[in-house]
This record gives C-alpha cells, structure tokens and sequence, in this order.
C-alpha cells in the first residue's frame, strides 16, 4: 500500500489550544472525553481518511470481524481524542496516575557513565514518558517533529523549564543527527521514535502483525554506531487517570557486524512493539497505510 504523508502536527490552531489548556485547569477532564467522543469522533470518522486505515488494521492484522473492527476503529479514535487531551491537561498542571515496569532497568542506564538510547513509537501516550524518566545526572534529550504547532511546542519548553530535559527538532539539512551524536558522546539519553520513516529512503523490513512493513533504519543505526544500549519505551493508557509506562531492554550482539547489529537491534524493537500492540490493540495511532499489500 502506498504511504500517505503525515502531518506531524496536533490538530487545532494556537487559539484553540491556549483555550484548551484554560479548560483543563477546572473542568473535569471526562467531561471532554464525553464531548468528543459523542460530537467530534463521529464527525471525523466520516471526513478523515485514518477511518478506513483503522478499519483495515483491525480488519486484516487484528483479525476482527467486520462489525467488531467497525467497532474499535470508534474506540480508537476516542483513545487518541482522549490522548491528545491528557497532553493539553498535563500542560494545564493535571497530574496522571503512573505505573512503570522495569524502572529499575532505566535507573541502572542513567547510572553508568555511557549513554543511552530510547526508542518510542505512535502508540499510547508517549510524551508521558518524557516527563516522567527522567533523572538529575544525565540529561534526556527528545527528538521532535519541527513542523509540530507553536503552541504545543511552547508548552513543551514550560514543562521542561527547571528540567533535565531538551528537545531537538529535526531539520531538513539533518544537522538534527549532529546533535544526537554529540549528545551521546557526552553520555546523556536520546529518545527517538522508530516506527515512521516520513519519506526516509533508508528503511529496513520486518514482519509485523503478520505482514511486511517498513521501519526507519536511523534510529537503529545511531544506536549501533557507538555500541549503546537500548531501551523501547511504550506508554499505554490504563484508565481515565492512569498510565502504565513499559521499559524493555532490546538486546544486540555488539561484537557482531554492523549490518547484523542493526538487522537484531530492529528486531528487538519490532517484538516489543507487536507485544504491546497486541495487548493494547486500539492504542495503535499509525494513521498512513503502514503494511504492504497482502
């Protein structure tokens, strides 16, 4: 199937997201989950393309029958609205319930002199991670879609303020992997996504969810450049106030050639992510036709 281009930016003007986060400092949060989910997510399902793209995900890789996929495609659109919500009302000063498995695994990374890398993906709500792992010694350092909407980008630089945290923004002359490389060099975290190309022409293929799929070979390949370990980081949503955050380690032989610690590395991660995917199928947020054709 032929990729669509994606966007890369929070729905909405800069207007409606200062109003947004206005709301969210008194009103109960489930009171909008409600709204959009009876008003808005019926509306966008008859206009937006991501309709048919849900639909075929559960459909052809979940399995489901016609009227179940129907079904959790609106459940997924609702997940995602209620997302996108919680990250207006975290930058309102709400605050979320947080579970994380394998913390221990993070604090030992961030203790040793190295760096490290952390590979997310467009599942749940991964930006909760961010605010959440994070530690005074070793800086943590986000990789950011340039193009996202200045207010949301704003409000990123306010929750990070008296952090430990720094965001780089990739650039078209990709001197973003510049700073990647020196951040790593100084020992710190970077974190990137590893489950969209965005019109990258290096990707490297895997079975996922029972059919073949792209994936970006760049995160993979600054990992192995310098020998760093990896952890996958998933964030999924348990509850109207609860997060469960996933730290994995994605294991690689690093004595092995390059190409062979890319082809492992990527591997590691495509399991984790097909582990989480599947225990929390309507949490997949990949609006672009992500398999080949059957």
């Amino acid at each position: 199937m032929a990729a669509q281009k994606w966007a890369g930016t929070t729905y909405g003007n800069n207007w409606m997201h200062k109003w947004l986060i206005r709301m969210l400092r008194y009103m109960d949060i489930r009171v909008l989950y409600v709204f959009t989910a009876v008003f808005v997510i019926p509306v966008c399902l008859l206009l937006n393309p991501s309709r048919g793209i849900a639909y075929r995900y559960f459909r052809q890789r979940m399995g489901y029958g016609r009227l179940k996929s129907t079904w959790k495609t609106y459940v997924n659109h609702c997940l995602f609205a209620q997302v996108v919500i919680d990250k207006f009302a975290m930058y309102a000063g709400r605050k979320f319930d947080i579970e994380i498995e394998n913390y221990d695994m993070f604090l030992d990374l961030a203790a040793q002199r190295e760096g490290f890398v952390q590979l997310s993906a467009h599942i749940g709500n991964y930006e909760i991670a961010g605010y959440t792992l994070v530690v005074e010694n070793k800086r943590f350092n986000a990789l950011v879609f340039a193009g996202e909407k200045a207010s949301v980008m704003e409000n990123r630089d306010k929750m990070f303020a008296g952090t430990n945290i720094s965001m780089i923004t990739t650039k078209p002359d990709m001197s973003h992997l510049f700073e990647i490389d020196s951040a790593l060099a100084e020992g710190e975290i970077v974190s990137m996504p590893a489950d969209r190309i965005n019109g990258s022409p290096k990707y490297i293929e895997h079975d996922f969810l029972g059919a073949k799929a792209k994936f970006p070979l760049g995160p993979f390949s600054v990992a192995t450049m310098r020998g760093l370990d990896v952890l996958a980081v998933n964030v999924m949503k348990t509850s109207p106030k609860g997060y469960k955050i996933y730290v994995a380690p994605l294991r690689y032989d690093k004595a092995a050639t390059r190409q062979e610690q890319i082809r492992q590395l990527s591997e590691a991660y495509v399991a984790e992510l097909e582990k989480r995917v599947r225990q929390y199928p309507t949490q997949w947020y990949n609006y672009f036709e992500f398999w080949y054709l059957d």
